[in-house]
């Protein structure tokens, strides 16, 4: 499944600072937008997720800020699943300025899936249809 469209954002004014440039607890907030829209776009949406039982937590955050993201800014976020396990997955997020191939910022989380009780699950093997959509698309 390789035909994973990117996430495009316009940057509002509340998310900036006085130098109308965006706040850094922000790319929390637009790296997981990207990474539901990621979800969403192979079938596994986290209400859907979640509706199942499986909890999907942010266990690492790495952020590289290479330039500034302003108010205004048209962004996008082209994130990657790195590494699949069947108790944890990485991606990589990639973010440009709209319409160029201009490297504004990159990033990296990682996730565990637990259940409801926050205890490690096994996707592989508790709903294997699940963990082989995501690993179609692990670049």
């Amino acid at each position: 499944m390789s035909n994973i469209e990117s996430y495009i954002r316009v940057i509002n004014y509340y998310e900036t600072d006085q130098m109308h440039v965006v706040h850094h607890s922000n790319y929390a907030r637009y790296l997981e937008e990207a990474r539901l829209n990621l979800m969403d776009q192979v079938g596994l949406s986290y209400d859907k997720m979640e509706r199942l039982g499986i909890i999907i937590p942010v266990l690492e955050l790495h952020d590289y800020y290479i330039k500034s993201i302003t108010y205004g800014d048209v962004i996008e976020i082209v994130p990657r699943i790195v590494k699949l396990t069947p108790v944890r997955f990485t991606l990589e997020y990639e973010i440009f300025r709209s319409g160029t191939d201009e490297l504004i910022h990159r990033a990296e989380t990682s996730h565990a899936f637990v259940d409801s009780d926050f205890k490690p699950m096994n996707m592989k093997k508790k709903f294997p249809d699940l963990y082989e959509k995501m690993q179609a698309i692990v670049r």
